[in-house]
């Protein structure tokens, strides 16, 4: 790939190469947009099949997070780093603390969290080289509670745009995937009084949710074809799709996974059909939230108000989407580079020491 045209194209910032060759460490971190304040995004360890497709998913990533924390409200930009190796047994603590030196020589331009393939544990040893570092052991904790609270949120903004009504007291919810999110979501749904029913091909999940909170339980590829009001995707990617869309019949699709729609295709197909979308970035927002609140001081009342507002965000993608007469995927974009121009807009004097959102003491 021609790495200048690809960045200039999608308007990105910086992508820095870091390599230590005692540790092993060979990391790409992809800053995209720094609008609204340094960039925030998770270090995600992966066995790539060249460095073109880690450079790749760096930076598709880093556009993702700019996306995800405008639309949260954050006063964050995006960025993504990823290192190259395999999780299992690549790993060492002179890795982590070789790339906490390259995140301090960013001077706060970017912030790291965990992500796939890395830990606490690993973010424990990044702080002992930076602050710009967040889910920290002692700190934010397990970010799937907070998550679910947010999706279940979300879940209650889509059923008012349905339905006139955002009770889901009675509604029957198609939950497809049981895990440690979906399985959080599943207990606000049922304290509301909803009725579940949930598909995962962990057996062991599923019966889980159908004892704690009786839950129907069907086979995973029967989850589309439920009576429903409500399908929440909590499991892969792509399953709103070709196959999948014609045997929905529920008016709401809104859940925890990421990259729900297979293409954009099937966003307008939603939008044609009238089945109201919650954007994944913007109703999975939770976790970044929730680390986010760190860098004041982790408060978990506060981050939970801040998760509140993901009902407001979703009420809004959905008044763009009325506005426009645009789908709600292409409204939740509009959304956030709406806000990051106002911002460009009034960020145009120099500074020669800028102020920073870290306010942690070592």
């Amino acid at each position: 790939m021609e790495i200048f045209t690809y960045m200039e194209k999608y308007d990105y910032e910086q992508l820095v190469f870091c390599q230590d060759k005692n540790s092993g460490l060979k990391a790409i971190i992809a800053i995209h947009d720094t609008t609204l304040g340094p960039a925030l995004g998770g270090t995600r360890m992966w066995t790539y099949s060249s460095e073109e497709a880690a450079i790749e998913d760096a930076l598709r990533l880093a556009k993702g997070m700019t996306y995800k924390n405008a639309a949260a409200g954050l006063n964050l930009g995006g960025g993504k780093t990823v290192i190259i190796g395999d999780p299992r047994k690549d790993k060492n603590p002179e890795m982590f603390r070789a790339f906490g030196r390259y995140i301090q020589g960013l001077n706060g331009r970017y912030i790291t969290a965990e992500d796939v393939g890395t830990t606490v544990d690993d973010m424990d040893l990044i702080h002992l080289e930076t602050d710009y570092v967040t889910g920290l052991s002692g700190s934010s904790g397990n970010p799937s509670p907070v998550t679910a609270y947010g999706i279940y949120k979300g879940i209650k903004a889509a059923a008012k745009e349905a339905y006139g009504d955002d009770s889901l007291e009675g509604r029957t919810i198609a939950v497809q995937g049981v895990g440690n999110v979906a399985f959080a979501l599943c207990g606000h749904l049922h304290k509301e009084g909803a009725k579940l029913i949930v598909s995962d091909i962990n057996k062991e999940a599923v019966n889980r949710a159908v004892e704690a909170y009786g839950a129907t339980a069907v086979d995973p590829n029967d989850i589309y074809d439920v009576d429903c009001d409500i399908y929440a995707p909590c499991a892969l990617g792509a399953t709103i799709n070709d196959d999948t869309i014609p045997r929905l019949k529920a008016k709401v699709v809104a859940g925890s996974a990421n990259n729900q729609l297979k293409s954009s295709v099937h966003g307008d197909i939603l939008y044609e059909k009238g089945i109201v979308y919650a954007p994944d970035y913007v109703i999975n927002a939770g976790g970044v939230i929730n680390v986010a609140d760190e860098l004041t001081g982790y408060d978990q009342a506060r981050a939970l108000r801040k998760v509140e507002t993901i009902y407001d965000s979703l009420t809004k993608v959905f008044e763009i989407s009325k506005r426009d007469n645009i789908p709600t995927y292409v409204a939740a974009d509009r959304m956030a580079e709406e806000r990051i121009q106002s911002v460009r807009n009034s960020r145009n004097q120099f500074l020669l020491n800028e102020h920073h959102i870290l306010s942690r003491k070592k």
